[in-house]
């Protein structure tokens, strides 16, 4: 029997734009749930992959030992690419992370990240302490605003520095990054005077910015060409969230590793830069408050 090819959905250098050069994300394919009793129960550990994307995709560290790195600790699999094939052997979408993945069936539960933030905040609240189950970051009374933010900041600034980014013609690409900064233009207005977008707490609206913001002056500045202006130079009221969030919360910093961050992008775009070369900078990643 022949093997299949499946170099267009692991292979990022041969990802197609539309005819207009524009880049358009597809949508995620696995978008179940979580929750006690039902088809995938909690139980949570979590295995990370090698930032260096090649021509198989998403590599685990028994194939690339990059630091900090894990191996897949179920199948001793080589790639993400493996667990989508072991799930639905006809999946024609692409390999991306991050997966949800239920050993007990041993199926892919969410693909989604922006869903799979939502599981997160509740589906394993009996498995953790009760300080940390008592935490919200979609409140019922704040979810209109959340909603509200999330309907513009994703398009805008989450996915517009990929369109940005990956934009294949002048016209895409300007038109992306002019909305980029628009974005950042309307975001830094709401932050002035603020510790977080909605309310006084911190919120989904913050963690689903945040992942952007972070990445923005390491790489998108250069990599993905979004260089109106930086984030620490040209933006206070955001440069000044993002600090406090990374320094006064743990859980930011810990999660954060910038030589994953740096090296996945410039190491696994060669269309983009074709040398692979990972810049040192800048420096310091993140200024101190």
């Amino acid at each position: 029997m022949a093997t299949k090819d499946h170099a267009l959905q692991s292979d990022i250098a041969k990802m197609k734009a539309d005819p207009d050069g524009s880049f358009k994300r597809a949508d995620a394919s696995f978008r179940s749930i979580i929750e006690k009793g039902g088809r995938f129960e909690p139980e949570l550990a979590v295995t990370v992959v090698s930032p260096r994307m090649g021509a198989q995709g998403w590599p685990f560290a028994n194939v690339d030992s990059f630091p900090d790195t894990d191996v897949d600790p179920l199948y001793n699999a080589e790639h993400v690419k493996d667990l989508y094939l072991k799930a639905d052997p006809e999946y024609r979408g692409r390999f991306t992370v991050p997966v949800l993945w239920d050993k007990k069936t041993h199926m892919i539960v969410n693909n989604e990240s922006s869903e799979i933030i939502r599981i997160f905040n509740t589906a394993f609240n009996h498995l953790v302490p009760s300080d940390k189950a008592a935490l919200d970051y979609y409140p019922a009374n704040l979810r209109a605003q959340i909603d509200e933010l999330n309907a513009w900041i994703y398009p805008n600034i989450n996915n517009g520095v990929y369109r940005a980014g990956f934009a294949t013609s002048q016209e895409a690409y300007q038109k992306a990054v002019v909305e980029v900064f628009e974005g950042l233009d309307k975001v830094e207005k709401l932050l002035v005077g603020k510790d977080y977008l909605v309310g006084d707490k911190l919120t989904e609206a913050d963690i689903r910015l945040w992942v952007t913001i972070i990445r923005f002056d390491p790489v998108y500045v250069g990599h993905f060409k979004c260089n109106f202006r930086t984030i620490r130079d040209g933006y206070p009221a955001i440069h000044k969230w993002m600090q406090k969030l990374y320094w006064n919360n743990p859980a930011f910093q810990s999660s954060t590793n910038f030589e994953h961050i740096k090296t996945h992008y410039y190491w696994s775009h060669p269309q983009i830069n074709p040398t692979r070369v990972v810049p040192v900078g800048p420096i310091p990643n993140i200024r101190p408050l």
